[in-house]
């Protein structure tokens, strides 16, 4: 599809999502608001619940798979369809103004802000083109995968990885072996690199949102993420090297010959940095005015953030020419596809996070206690070991939020008192979200790029075993240094 005409049928929907936002967060309608009240006590709610969150997991692991032309084309009724397994339900048992509560709730304080940014930054970094090419060495390779490591803190997992990944391709499309280039990609650019601010990775923005201080991961992720980097680098550029040395030649041309590098679509690094400074206003600012949308509390700065991030989109749609965008191979897939999927899985979370803020009083009782010892203080190992495993299935932001909400959910207190045990649950959705396609959002948009470039990627499970055995000994080395 043409971009441009792409991005004309776009902006109505986004004017339209804007408009939709806007009346949410303002509406005052008072039959609304009585229908939409209460809340659901987690205390009261049975592990049989999270089957909708584990049917719509199972589908995105398997379908793909099993059915993939069917996959494709309906992804977003499949999830739907989870969701509505669980609303429907929910809403009979628990009442529908509760039910409905909880539903806004999740949406208003957690999805939209959440989609918001990853829609920002896929649609800034879209219209940045690095032209020519570079030789995909090994020594190229890993200082590709270095400046994205770098890259990814600063404007995000997401961002980097849209920057980056379609360089990183055209410098290896010679090559026979090179889908351990985009695997250790995944690892490294769209996963271990953004572990060092909330800007990195969207479980610590989420994180941020609760109140946590923005530079508070960048002193403390810091050592476990210099660990993992200084291991894999290494690592990456001898499997790379190996390879490489068994390559042979192509008789074929390089379809994308070597050419000095150059960057267009300048235009958008100011309108980046100010998606940058949007989301460090949005911390710092306490504005201490507040919007209850139907028992949610949104505060100005909120919504200040979230209105100036779509606008900055819309700017970047706006000054760069469609014929950047079409060199990048720009589409709307990877953020379709994960917008639409995400708002399945934020809706099917809804019950687990009720449960675990329950507590002991909850059906998670026996893993509040695994998570404790005999005192009642908390296990750093174990919570990073769980936050981790959990969020390569869950995806890390929400499982990030399950995990914070049951350490306490104070972000002062953790921060200070407890703050080895956040550095646990923060290291674990960050790092271990690497360990599936699904763990985190750009996982999704990279695997989608680089299988539409040509690129044989690991199928789910075969991406399991490469990240089983790369990261896991990694993982342990992490926590035998820091968390014990």
């Amino acid at each position: 599809m043409n971009t441009r005409r792409a991005e004309r049928r776009l902006l109505p929907q986004i004017a339209a999502f804007i408009v939709v936002l806007a009346a949410v967060l303002y509406g005052f309608d008072p039959a609304l608001r009585r229908l939409i009240s209460g809340h659901v006590d987690g205390r009261d709610l049975s592990l049989v619940w999270v089957a909708p969150l584990v049917g719509l997991l199972g589908s995105i692991a398997v379908m793909p798979l099993a059915a993939p032309h069917f996959w494709h084309h309906h992804y977003g009724k499949v999830a739907a369809f989870w969701a509505a397994m669980l609303l429907i339900p929910f809403g009979f048992v628990h009442g529908v103004g509760p039910a409905s509560s909880e539903l806004v709730h999740a949406a208003v304080a957690e999805y939209i802000p959440f989609v918001v940014l990853l829609f920002t930054l896929f649609t800034i970094s879209g219209g940045v083109l690095v032209r020519g090419n570079l030789h995909g060495s090994p020594a190229v390779n890993t200082a590709l995968l270095a400046v994205g490591s770098l890259l990814a803190s600063v404007i995000g997992t997401t961002g980097a990885s849209m920057v980056l990944i379609r360089p990183l391709i055209r410098a290896n499309d010679q090559r026979r072996r090179n889908a351990h280039v985009v695997v250790f990609f995944i690892f490294l650019v769209s996963n271990i690199g953004g572990s060092l601010t909330p800007l990195g990775d969207p479980p610590l923005f989420l994180g941020f949102l609760q109140g946590v201080d923005f530079f508070w991961t960048t002193t403390h992720l810091g050592p476990e993420t210099a660990i993992l980097v200084a291991i894999l680098l290494p690592l990456f550029y001898l499997l790379d090297r190996w390879f490489y040395a068994r390559e042979g030649f192509i008789p074929k041309p390089d379809p994308s010959p070597d050419a000095r590098l150059g960057l267009s679509g300048v235009r958008n690094i100011p309108v980046l940095a100010l998606a940058v400074a949007t989301i460090l206003m949005s911390g710092f600012w306490k504005s201490g005015v507040e919007f209850d949308v139907y028992g949610a509390h949104v505060s100005l700065q909120a919504v200040a953030r979230d209105v100036t991030l779509i606008a900055l989109a819309l700017v970047s749609l706006k000054i760069t020419p469609t014929e950047y965008r079409e060199r990048n191979g720009f589409d709307w897939e990877p953020i379709r596809e994960v917008a639409k999927l995400f708002a399945g899985i934020f809706v099917t979370l809804i019950p687990a996070l009720l449960i675990l803020k329950a507590g002991v009083d909850g059906a998670a009782a026996p893993l509040v206690a695994l998570v404790s010892d005999e005192a009642g203080a908390p296990r750093p190992a174990v919570y990073f070991w769980l936050t981790g495993l959990l969020s390569s299935l869950l995806d890390n932001a929400p499982t990030y939020l399950v995990f914070f909400n049951l350490a306490g959910g104070d972000a002062v207190e953790l921060m200070t008192v407890k703050a080895k045990t956040l550095a646990a649950i923060s290291g674990g959705a960050v790092f271990m979200g690497a360990l599936t396609y699904i763990g985190n959002a750009p996982n999704f948009m990279v695997l989608s790029i680089a299988r539409n470039r040509g690129v044989a990627m690991p199928s789910f499970f075969g991406y399991m075993v490469w990240s089983s055995i790369v990261l896991m000994p990694c993982f342990a080395v992490v926590t035998v240094l820091t968390l014990m």
